[in-house]
This record gives structure tokens, C-alpha cells and sequence, in this order.
């Protein structure tokens, strides 16, 4: 079934996971209490814990959740009720040992943690669908639940279960017909891997085909969707029309494509973690410390602008930091200030709810240091308090950000299949020489990143979606379109792309983009395939870069001092296109770092390189030179950002952040007001910006 357009709750909703159950002592009242005196309107529950909702096999205890939704509701605070499929009770474990999940093939995961099933198992889904049933029929008519969550973060795992390979090999011969087309398809004469018959195909354990594992992931990634939306139907069958039905989203889970999944789900929702206190500096740059938190301003927008890519509408955020997220060694609780921060941040690129992971911090279990909104001692504290402004913020904001939509002035284009092929094939190595699994990311969020760090703002786009708009549409919406990394392209994406840039679009190939085909084959023509003639620019050889090497600007391109190429470099021979930016060094310097040409009514840029932080900035400085937000404050730089999107009455609505600890000020480009206080400002003023501070600003 596809996703239908529910009734949309007015104004930010704000809350948080909330767990009864897991309290020590009953305290539901004292809690929503809290809850109503910080502002908060949504609540989260039910999604963790089949066996208190089955606690043996086909016993029910469905009551327990009575009081928490009736006192939600007596207090005004609205329910998204989850669905508990996705952490298994021992007794389903015990009597049916074969739905755990293979992490390799014979080997079943061991039990203790969650997530440890194949949820394409009939055994598993015969249960989960009985207590799906069960908790949804109880709780749908009441007037609490706003929505449903199916499941929790799926696609954690790649399943190497028997069943779940036979079921591999019958997408096989349905996709490809026969063995001799599947071994053309993926060369199988290499090695002599080639078939003679369907059970000839080996267990994806030691496989070292790319095409192979890209199938299997995709493959994988279908498993997820077909999951989610079966959950989603059952759902339905009870939901109210006004009820939507969503799943929260982790972004890197290696099972999972979130354009397809959300197909099925009303509305976007997903759970961006990040590194807290100097990891939020703009003017610092620091590694990332956890695999499920990012560092950085520009990656924390990158991840909201991630969730907005799924379904190109608003989402929502089901968790976030309250604390420090991560375990007994990651302590970053943040700054103050920071949580408000954050929380707007999200909203600037079009989050429609916030909610934290979670209320309470727990005394037991994995999670225990996976911080709450309230400490151990459950008193409220100083992360509460300011947790409770941000709350009074979002009242006094009220209906005020309905409808809104996120400026972009640049589109990047992701895709799932190139980070699926990078993920076991990557271009890039890590510090001590490892393949770097994180290379398709890692290449991606230099551009976006130059994106945030000139001011500007970005749209991600999928392939399917640039298709869907069309060349002319394409170009005329987004001037400026960069395709970083796009490896696994077909034809008709790399034509798409030429036609972009013919059509008046602003072009920007990035490493590897063009170079793979659908089947994550390198392509038998010039690089970039389909786009050289276009850009006037090939490359015969490329070469990994051990160290960063200086770039600079030719003619009238400015570059900032350290700006360089990193990682990588296209020996680019320029067939007319325009150098742009040359290598400070005795062999890249043979070639261009930066190229230019005109193609049609557009033109197509290209970089040879993954440009370093200051270089990406001066290539979007150099793309944007009017960004939206100068429309608010011009002349602003680092550590301070502006976000800003659209209303329905054609107004805009500005968000201004200073991530730092100096004080520091902006002026004012036009009226406004404060959509908080709702203080006038008129054009010239300075308006400060303290530290870790942002203002939000409506057109006057």
C-alpha cells in the first residue's frame, strides 16, 4: 500500500520517548506533569517491549499503557504508539530459534541485544503480526495517538539466514532470466566464477565481486522496505485517517534505502545523533567519535537535510540528544545553549517535531549512560530547564512555521547504490591504510559542507527524484546541481545530468561520478563517461593523494590559503574547459584541480579532487555568489550560519545561529520579526548573537 496524506498537527510538536515501564517506582503523573511544564506535546512509547505486551506466547496484557495515554491526553499532550517488533521476547527466541538472523551464513547472531532476527522469517512475522494486531486494535480509537511507528531503526543487519538466499537467488533468475545473462551481466568469466546452473551461486561470505554484493545489498535494502510496509498495512486496517504511520529512520544502517522505504509511510521520520560541546564550534574541525553520531555544524544540517531527501516534504525527528548519546565512555553532555541550537537547526531545514531519546536516563541495562532529559536522580535539572525554554520558544512560535519549506540554492545528489558499492569497494583509505567503508559519505559531506561554510544552503535530491522533475525543471529550480561521487549511474542518469547543464543548469561533477554503470561496472569509454565531450575534460588516471596538496585559483578564481585537494585526484586533461584551480605540486600540478565549460545554455564544472574544507567553500562562494540568506545579513561569516525557508503567504522565516563561544553580531538586510518575542527589527540593525545562541526571525 502507499503512503496517504493524514490530518498534520499545527505548530512544532515537542517531546520526547517516553518510557513508563522502564521507571523503578510508578511516577506517569509526576512525569507528564513535567512534560506540560516544559512545553512538551508528543510522547513516544510502546515500541521496545514485546515481552511486556506478550509476556508468554499468546498472552496478552495490553492495559498497562492505559494510564500513560489517558494522563498524556488529559494534559493535552498527544502519543505516537510504536509497534514492538524489533526487540524479540525470550520465549519467542527459545521456541523458535531459527528466526535469528545470520550475520554470516550458518552462524546465528547470539541473543542478549535486540534485533536479532530475520524479519523476513514466516515464523517471526506470524508473531509480529499478532501482536501488531493486538496493540494497535486496543489503542486506535484513542483520542491520544496522533500516529503510529512501525518497528524501530530496521535494516541493522545483513541476513545471511538459508531462506533468506534462496529468496536472493529467485530475484536473480527473475531479474535476469537465465545464468548465461546473469554471468555476461556480472562477469563471471573473472576467476572462474561462471555458472552453469543457479545452485552453482555461492553464499555471499567470501565473495570479492562487486557486483555481486551490489545486488545483495540492494536486495537486502528490499527486505527492509518489504518489512516496513507490511507493518504499515496491517496498521492501516485500524488507524483513523487523520492517524499517520511512519518508522524512525537511522541513516546508516547498511540495510536500508531510504527513498523506497518511506514509499509505503505517510511521512519521514528519522533519529540525526551528534557530537556535542567543541564538536558543534564552526570554527573547529573534529573527527567523529561515535559510528552513529556526526561532528560538525554542516554534518548535523546535513543529516536534517538528509531526512528531508526521503520524501522532499517536512519530517519528523523520533530521537535526538538530550545527553550525551552514546556508552560509558562517551560523555559530551552539551554546552548550554547547544540544545537550543540543535533543535532549531532541525526545524531551519524542516523538522516538524523534535523529539528526545529520552525522558527519563535509565538505571540499568545497555543504555544506562545513554543520557536522558532527566538525570539518574530523575530531578529535574539543568538540561531540563533548558530544554523547557526551547519548549516556550515553540509556544509563543505557534502556527507561525505551518507549511514551511526549506531553502535550497544548490542540490546535491545522493545515491544509495554509490554508497552501497563504496561500502565494499571503496576508492578512499583510511589513516592507517584500511579501506575506508565511509568514503561515499565522507566525499559527499565535503561538498555539503562547502555548501554550509559559504553561506549557502543545499537540497538533497535522489536520482529517481531529479528524474522526476525533469532536465528543464531541474535547471530551473535548482541553478546549481552537484553530483559528488555518483558511481553507480545509468545512461540515463549521466544524460540527465548533460541535459541539466543544457538546459541552464550549473554542473559539478565530483570524483567518480560517471565512472561506474549500473551494475557498478567500470565503464569501457573516457572519463567522466558520458560527460566528457560536455565538460570539455578527461582523465586516463587517478591517483589516492597520501597527503593534502595546496590548490590555487587561476585567473580570476580566489582561493582561501590552505585551500587543497584531499584524498584523491583525477589526472584531468582539459579538451577546452577552463582551468579553474591548479595543484601546488611537482607531478598533480601537470593537471587541473578545478575545471569549467560551457555546455549549452549551462555549464559543466568539474572537480578533480575531494576538496578540503576551505576549497569546497570557494568553489560555492565561486557557484552562489548571492546566497538566499544574504537576503537576512549579509557580510556574515563562520562561526555564524543562517537557514531559511518559505511560507505559504510568501513570507520568509530566518534562522540565525552563532556556533561559538565569542559573542557576535549580524545586520540586518531587511525587516523582520522575532517570532518568539515578537520584537520589530528594521533594516540596519545590529542584532547580537550571543554564544551558542539563534534567533528566529519572520520577514516584517
Amino acid at each position: 500500500m502507499t503512503s496517504h496524506q493524514p490530518h498534520q498537527p499545527t505548530g512544532i510538536l515537542f517531546g520526547a520517548a517516553y518510557y513508563a515501564e522502564y521507571h523503578v517506582e510508578e511516577r506517569t503523573a509526576q512525569d507528564l506533569d513535567l512534560m506540560v511544564e516544559a512545553g512538551f506535546t508528543v510522547i513516544r512509547v510502546g515500541e521496545s517491549v514485546w515481552s511486556t505486551w506478550e509476556p508468554r506466547d499468546g498472552e496478552f496484557d495490553l492495559d498497562w499503557l492505559q494510564p500513560v495515554l489517558d494522563g498524556a491526553h488529559e494534559r493535552g499532550i498527544k502519543v505516537i504508539l510504536g509497534t514492538p517488533t524489533y526487540a524479540v521476547p525470550p520465549w519467542l527466541q527459545t521456541a523458535y530459534p531459527e528466526i535469528a538472523a545470520d550475520t554470516a551464513t550458518g552462524e546465528p547472531m547470539p541473543w542478549g541485544a535486540r534485533q536479532e532476527v530475520d524479519y523476513s522469517h514466516p515464523a517471526f512475522r506470524f508473531h509480529a503480526e499478532r501482536v501488531i494486531r493486538q496493540v494497535i486494535a486496543r489503542y486506535a480509537e484513542h483520542p491520544a495517538v496522533i500516529g503510529y511507528q512501525v518497528d524501530n531503526e530496521p535494516g541493522m543487519l545483513l541476513f545471511h539466514n538459508r531462506g533468506s538466499f534462496q529468496r536472493f537467488v529467485r530475484r536473480l533468475k527473475a531479474q535476469y532470466g537465465d545464468v548465461e545473462t546473469l554471468n555476461r551481466e556480472w562477469g563471471l568469466t573473472y576467476w572462474s566464477h561462471r555458472l552453469s546452473d543457479w545452485s552453482d551461486l555461492w553464499t555471499p561470505d567470501g565473495n570479492s565481486l562487486p557486483q555481486y554484493d551490489l545486488a545483495w545489498r540492494r536486495y537486502q535494502a528490499d527486505l527492509t522496505t518489504e518489512f516496513i510496509a507490511w507493518q504499515a498495512d496491517i496498521v492501516r486496517e485500524y488507524a483513523s485517517p487523520e492517524q499517520f504511520v511512519t518508522t524512525c529512520i537511522a541513516y546508516p544502517r547498511p540495510a536500508l534505502d531510504d527513498e523506497e522505504l518511506v514509499e509505503a509511510l505517510d511521512v519521514t521520520a528519522g533519529n540525526p545523533y551528534y557530537a556535542m560541546q567543541d564538536h558543534l564550534d564552526a570554527t573547529k574541525d573534529l573527527a567523529p567519535v561515535t559510528p552513529w553520531t556526526t561532528s560538525g555544524v554542516a554534518a548535523m544540517f546535513r543529516q536534517a537535510d538528509r531526512m528531508y531527501s526521503s520524501k522532499q516534504s517536512r519530517f519528523l525527528v523520533t530521537e535526538t540528544d538530550a545527553q550525551a548519546i552514546g556508552g560509558s565512555e562517551f560523555n559530551l553532555p552539551p554546552y548550554p545553549g547547544q540544545l537550543r541550537q540543535a533543535a532549531f537547526a532541525l526545524i531551519s531545514r524542516g523538522a516538524a517535531m523534535i523529539e528526545y531519546w529520552h525522558w527519563h536516563t535509565l538505571p540499568y541495562g545497555t543504555e544506562t549512560y545513554w543520557g536522558g532529559i532527566l538525570p539518574h536522580s530523575l530531578q529535574p535539572g539543568r538540561v531540563y530547564r533548558e530544554l523547557a525554554e526551547v519548549g516556550a520558544d515553540l509556544g509563543a512560535i505557534g502556527e507561525a512555521l505551518d507549511g514551511f519549506e526549506p531553502d535550497g540554492d544548490v542540490a546535491i545528489l545522493w545515491s544509495n547504490d554509490s554508497r552501497f558499492a563504496f561500502e565494499f569497494f571503496p576508492p578512499l583509505a583510511t589513516a592507517d591504510g584500511a579501506p575506508d567503508r565511509q568514503a561515499y559519505t565522507r566525499i559527499f559531506d565535503a561538498f555539503h559542507r562547502g555548501v554550509v561554510d559559504a553561506g549557502a544552503q543545499a537540497r538533497i535530491l535522489h536520482a529517481a527524484q531529479a528524474h522526476a522533475l525533469g532536465a528543464a525543471d531541474l535547471a530551473a529550480r535548482y541553478p546549481v546541481l552537484i553530483a559528488p561521487a555518483f558511481y553507480v549511474a545509468s545512461d540515463a542518469d549521466l544524460d540527465l545530468l548533460r541535459e541539466y547543464a543544457a538546459a541552464g543548469g550549473h554542473l559539478v561533477v565530483g570524483i567518480r561520478t560517471g565512472y561506474g554503470d549500473e551494475e557498478a561496472r567500470a565503464r569501457i569509454e573516457v572519463a567522466p563517461a558520458r560527460l566528457a565531450e560536455a565538460a570539455g575534460v578527461h582523465y586516463e588516471e587517478f591517483s589516492n593523494l597520501q597527503a593534502d596538496v595546496p590548490v590555487h585559483g587561476a585567473d580570476d578564481f580566489q582561493t582561501a590559503a590552505d585551500a587543497s585537494g584531499r584524498l584523491w585526484a583525477d589526472g584531468l586533461i582539459a579538451d577546452g574547459a577552463e582551468v579553474v584551480a591548479q595543484y601546488a605540486h611537482p607531478r598533480f600540478g601537470d593537471f587541473p584541480a578545478v575545471t569549467t565549460h560551457p555546455h549549452g545554455d549551462g555549464r559543466i564544472t568539474v572537480v578533480g579532487t575531494v576538496p578540503s574544507p576551505a576549497l569546497a567553500a570557494d568553489l560555492v562562494r565561486s557557484l552562489v555568489p548571492a546566497p538566499i540568506a544574504d537576503g537576512l545579513a549579509a557580510g556574515r561569516a563562520l562561526p555564524v550560519t543562517v537557514s531559511s525557508g518559505t511560507l505559504p503567504d510568501g513570507r520568509r522565516a530566518w534562522f540565525s545561529f552563532n556556533w561559538s563561544w565569542d559573542e557576535t553580531s549580524i545586520t540586518l538586510s531587511r525587516d523582520v520579526v522575532d517570532a518568539v518575542t515578537g520584537t520589530a527589527h528594521a533594516a540596519g540593525t545590529e542584532l547580537a548573537l550571543a554564544a551558542w545562541s539563534t534567533l528566529t526571525l519572520l520577514d516584517g
